[in-house]
């Protein structure tokens, strides 16, 4: 088999609730997912009103860059839906009221023991030329059609709608133009800035056909988004892809969390429970976003004791045993601290590690010595304590969730390098 010309796809969401705070655009990420798997990548996304010469424009912008274009949504019997309208002016197509698609919305009204509004006859009207793509899940018919050279598939925006439709009456067509297998994996990393990254990894972007890298930041992670095409097979694909990532994991080293799409608390829960560990956690600033993250894992229960938001100065003192004079001479954001929580989380629950968490999320709260973004993060276990400082930058959440991941990487680490017994927690002073 031999690699085909990648036709440039774009889809389009058709909708003015989608230009708002309120509603997002999932579809496109349903369908990105889906054309991936067969080796279509999309160039372009659009996001478009419903007001019809926004979309005329869109759509003839479409026409001139794209061979494989998706529209999405404005398929429905109100006014404001005027994809199919709109289409048919921009290429002067003529619209014919097509009694098999009529006769479908009416015995899905006559089966819910209502009469068709007559509203609904819009739904019928298709441009001349379209073959109809049968929706089981609504009203709206999908439209597929060859115009000058591009093909143009309108899909139903609702996603119980679009998704069935697409797998069944879309797909089967997409699979014959197949262009090749694709497989795509991504390295989670943590430790490094978005920089560091590139200066360690620059000599290793790929630069053969078929291959290809992304960097991607977010707060306290960086992730490689690798992609790998083969002509041939799948299993051709996930070959190129292993050694691609096997180069990066080698030059990573230990700064790579996760090759298998997990989130940081999923590996360092399978870390502590390969070792039958246990932990409790003392936050200050992140109020608990520390154990939520840990929660969230499924049979986290099995390894997690105990947390505790020790978020006022007396909480600390009374529920943690931070000595009051602790807090008086070196303050509630101080290593010495941070120390004390975790030393005293892990003897009060009884856990093999106590992790610990206090800083200065912001926007208040700063000083010259001590800025918004100091946290202090700190680890104990029965051989002793460790304790970072570090300066996040960022708004308040952006600190908090920084701070809850320097946190779950303090203790990856250590568990990497350290194993250290569970029997052993009988040596806690």
């Amino acid at each position: 088999m031999t690699m085909t010309a990648s036709p440039r796809v774009e889809i389009i969401a058709v909708g003015s609730e989608l230009l708002t705070p309120n509603y997002q655009d999932t579809n496109s990420l349903e369908l990105t997912r889906r054309l991936n798997s067969i080796g279509l990548t999309v160039s372009f996304k659009s996001i478009v009103g419903d007001e019809s010469k926004t979309l005329a424009r869109c759509l003839l912008d479409a026409s001139a860059r794209a061979d494989l274009i998706f529209i999405m949504g404005g398929l429905g019997p109100t006014r404001d839906d005027n994809t199919r309208e709109t289409l048919a002016e921009v290429f002067h197509l003529d619209l014919e009221v097509r009694e098999d698609v009529l006769k479908d919305i009416r015995l899905r009204f006559q089966r819910r023991g209502v009469r068709m509004p007559e509203v609904n006859l819009r739904q019928a009207r298709v441009p001349k030329g379209a073959d109809v793509l049968t929706n089981r899940h609504g009203t709206a018919p999908g439209l597929w059609l060859n115009l000058e050279g591009r093909d143009f598939i309108l899909l139903p925006g609702p996603p119980r709608e679009i998704i069935p439709m697409f797998e069944s009456e879309v797909m089967p067509r997409l699979r014959r133009r197949r262009r090749g297998f694709q497989r795509r994996r991504v390295l989670k990393i943590a430790g490094l800035t978005e920089s560091g990254v590139e200066d360690k990894i620059k000599d290793l972007y790929p630069n053969e056909p078929g291959l290809s890298l992304t960097i991607l930041a977010s707060p306290g992670q960086i992730e490689l988004h690798l992609t790998s095409l083969s002509p041939d097979s799948a299993e051709a694909a996930e070959s190129r892809l292993d050694r691609l990532s096997g180069q990066f994991e080698a030059r990573l080293g230990e700064h790579i969390f996760s090759c298998l799409g997990e989130e940081l608390e999923e590996t360092v829960g399978r870390l502590l429970r390969r070792r039958e560990a246990t932990l409790a956690v003392a936050e200050s600033c992140t109020g608990g976003l520390l154990g939520h993250r840990i929660t969230d894992v499924p049979g986290s229960s099995a390894y997690f004791l105990e947390g505790v938001q020790a978020y006022s100065n007396s909480a600390k003192i009374s529920r943690l045993n931070v000595p009051t004079e602790i807090i008086e001479t070196r303050g509630a954001v101080s290593p010495e601290t941070a120390e004390y929580m975790a030393r005293g989380v892990m003897d009060i629950s009884g856990a093999d590690f106590g992790l610990s968490i206090t800083g200065i999320a912001g926007p208040d709260g700063g000083s010259p010595e001590k800025p918004v973004g100091l946290v202090y993060t700190a680890l104990a276990c029965w051989k002793g304590t460790r304790v970072e400082e570090n300066r996040f930058p960022g708004g308040r959440k952006i600190v908090k969730r920084r701070a809850s991941q320097q946190a779950l990487d303090m203790l990856r680490r250590h568990l990497l390098h350290r194993p250290d017994p569970p029997d052993a927690s009988a040596g806690k002073k």
